[in-house]
């Protein structure tokens, strides 16, 4: 992609989040994030009622009074945006293809972050980490990470979150706010995202394709994993093949919905071709 191209489609999609971020989601971004870390401010005489658990030893043994600790919200937050970039995310039979849906919720994540004034960093993965960009503040930093999202060319094309999720806590040492957007077409990963659900607020996206779940019928047809290069050729005429590939798909959809329950993960499900809006505003609602 040239350059003039490539700034025309970050200013397409930086007119189309934003105003989304300012008009919709911004209030509920505040109120669903905001507030859930608590910073150290100084400490002061014991009172009657204050809990036992706030005492500071250490000071209260060194004056010989009672002082507890006091606490204030942290006002400002650092959001990660784990991005999955392997091929199955070039999958797409309705509006776009789910890495277009991807990069823009990506925007619209960043959009409302930069409004609440928190830091934003993004970590792109396959079935390896393709980028890391550390959270800063700022427009600038936004249209670059939408720029990377727009043009970047992943070196493999598989797909490994747990990978992903081990790499975001080994650099990431602040508490954060972590949303993964992804397929999660992907082997298990349940013990990574408890293990970075224990420091970090994690919430999952999951982005599907309508095709993913219903197989049209287009008579005898090849399919062919992105990820792997591996292809099979199905009858899709056929009723009964139809509604096998429809119960595979829904089983493996509720064995990760229950995967994110387990790990006490929020997350919402968005569709390519259903739009975006109604899920995220249900999820920062939920919260």
């Amino acid at each position: 992609m040239d350059t003039k191209e490539l700034i025309k489609k970050v200013r397409k999609i930086e007119i189309k989040t934003k105003g989304l971020s300012n008009q919709i989601f911004s209030g509920e971004y505040h109120s669903a994030f905001k507030g859930r870390g608590m910073a150290f401010s100084e400490v002061r005489d014991y009172s009657v009622g204050d809990e036992i658990r706030t005492i500071d030893w250490n000071v209260t043994a060194r004056f010989n009074a009672p002082f507890v600790k006091v606490f204030e919200e942290e006002r400002e937050l650092t959001v990660m945006l784990l991005v999955d970039v392997s091929a199955s995310e070039m999958f797409g039979t309705r509006n776009q293809i789910k890495r277009e849906t991807i990069t823009e919720l990506c925007a619209v994540l960043a959009f409302s972050a930069v409004s609440n004034n928190d830091r934003i960093g993004l970590i792109m993965f396959s079935d390896q980490i393709e980028m890391f960009i550390p959270p800063k503040k700022g427009k600038s930093h936004i249209l670059r990470i939408i720029r990377e999202l727009i043009n970047f060319q992943p070196q493999h094309t598989g797909t490994n979150i747990s990978e992903a999720l081990k790499y975001f806590t080994k650099m990431v040492k602040k508490k954060s706010i972590a949303f993964v957007l992804s397929d999660f077409m992907a082997d298990d990963f349940s013990d990574a995202i408890k293990i970075a659900s224990r420091k970090h607020d994690v919430v999952a996206l999951k982005v599907n394709d309508k095709a993913e779940y219903d197989l049209p019928n287009i008579g005898v047809a090849q399919l062919r994993d992105l990820e792997t290069g591996e292809s099979t050729w199905i009858n899709t005429s056929s009723k009964r093949v139809r509604r096998k590939y429809k119960e595979v798909a829904l089983a493996k959809e509720k064995e990760i919905q229950q995967l994110f329950r387990r790990s006490k993960t929020d997350y919402a499900e968005i569709h390519t071709d259903e739009g975006y809006i109604k899920p995220l505003m249900s999820l920062f609602k939920n919260r």
